[in-house]
């Protein structure tokens, strides 16, 4: 099987990365995205399969034993999200390189099972004050689970350094542009 490149785009909550990665995902045709499997609620506004795979927290165990996921993290308790190593594999025979929207520590695995082939992009918010705005703004969450995203946020900031590339989210035109040419250079300099 041919294996392609891992592009691992990761941030806390709030940041951008969702909005960067669709870009990404809409300027060049031989990315994919890998759909990460979660036991959290499905929300109002997603889609089975296009934005996650939901399976309830027994079967995500058992998929644990079984070592099928790439990586997985216990987010929340009892909130698990991972990568199964067949939505790599499964984009890899399509021809494609695959785009991860994962959290820090996902992201940290990626880059420890695939070293040569994967780029990890951290985005960062200009601020932490600014972080907890936008997180406030979005107002899809209870205030308890608002608490837990900042705690989360404010530990995922102090992991910038372990990246390969830090991006600033302060103007999200510039953060667009520049993750174009990151990601543009990382595809056309590295062998596939």
């Amino acid at each position: 099987m041919s294996q392609g490149k891992l592009i691992v785009v990761t941030a806390p909550s709030g940041a951008g990365k969702t909005t960067i990665v669709h870009h990404l995902l809409d300027t060049f045709d031989n990315l994919a995205f890998s759909v990460s499997a979660t036991t959290r609620s499905r929300r109002a506004n997603e889609q089975e399969g296009i934005d996650y795979y939901y399976i309830n927290v027994q079967e995500f165990k058992e998929l644990i034993t079984r070592d099928a996921f790439l990586e997985w993290q216990e987010v929340y308790e009892n909130q698990f999200y991972g990568t199964l190593k067949n939505e790599v594999k499964r984009l890899w025979a399509m021809g494609k390189h695959v785009i991860f929207d994962i959290d820090v520590k996902g992201a940290i695995n990626v880059k420890k099972a695939f070293p040569e082939q994967t780029l990890t992009i951290f985005i960062k918010p200009p601020s932490p004050d600014i972080l907890l705005e936008r997180l406030k703004k979005r107002k899809s969450e209870s205030a308890e689970s608002l608490q837990k995203r900042i705690a989360k946020a404010t530990f995922e900031l102090t992991f910038e350094d372990k990246f390969d590339q830090v991006l600033v989210n302060d103007d999200l035109t510039v953060a667009l542009k520049q993750a174009e040419k990151i990601v543009g250079t990382w595809l056309q300099t590295t062998d596939n």
